[in-house]
């Protein structure tokens, strides 16, 4: 397949009834986008990071009842898994688009990660654009952009509770323009994990 962008039929997967459905037409419509887009980024963000990067696509695999609200793609410097690492998406969910860097609850060590992101708060509200958003739990819709998000209760949280995540990156509407648009989807990403390179860095020495 051929990616041009994703469009409202991509979003609309989600609002196919019945798990084999739903899988069915992530499998046909969305995970070739997905391959697609780890092609053309792996190496520009591999180059960014300093590290090898894998792409991993959501499979789903242990679904047997329930279709899956979302769907995701993620880079990651290990071959076997991304769970366990700080960690890049691309993914959708019916009403949003997001790019991610992620900090997800299998993650050993958060603790020490949060405690060297809160002693860089400032840092981190200086370095990123006001109109990113940061999302405490990735099953979820919800995000809060980071010019109003209390950024330090949100850290001493994932340094204290174990199923605590910590996601920060954007979030686009289906109908924005950036992701019809083949070259521009593709820059947009990659302006992205360009920007939050500096944080997964920080992130890669704890």
């Amino acid at each position: 397949m051929e990616f041009t962008g994703f469009n409202k039929a991509d979003f609309d997967v989600f609002t196919i009834d019945g798990l084999d459905e739903r899988m069915k037409a992530l499998k046909e419509r969305i995970q070739p986008k997905f391959k697609t887009i780890g092609d053309e980024l792996a190496g520009p963000v591999s180059d960014m990071t300093g590290k090898e990067m894998y792409v991993h696509i959501a499979k789903h695999a242990r679904r047997t009842k329930n279709p899956p609200n979302d769907t995701w793609m993620a880079f990651c410097h290990d071959k076997r898994g991304y769970k366990k690492h700080p960690h890049f998406q691309i993914g959708l969910f019916d009403d949003h688009l997001f790019m991610w860097l992620a900090y997800i609850y299998e993650l050993p060590g958060k603790e020490n990660i949060a405690n060297t992101f809160l002693s860089h708060t400032t840092d981190i509200r200086a370095s990123l654009p006001s109109h990113y958003v940061i999302s405490l739990d990735h099953t979820k819709k919800e995000a809060e952009s980071l010019e109003t998000i209390d950024l330090e209760k949100a850290l001493t949280r994932l340094q204290n509770v174990k199923k605590a995540e910590f996601l920060i990156g954007r979030h686009f509407r289906p109908d924005d323009p950036v992701l019809q648009d083949r070259e521009r989807f593709l820059h947009e990403a990659q302006t992205t994990f360009s920007t939050l390179t500096p944080l997964y860095n920080i992130s890669m020495d704890q």
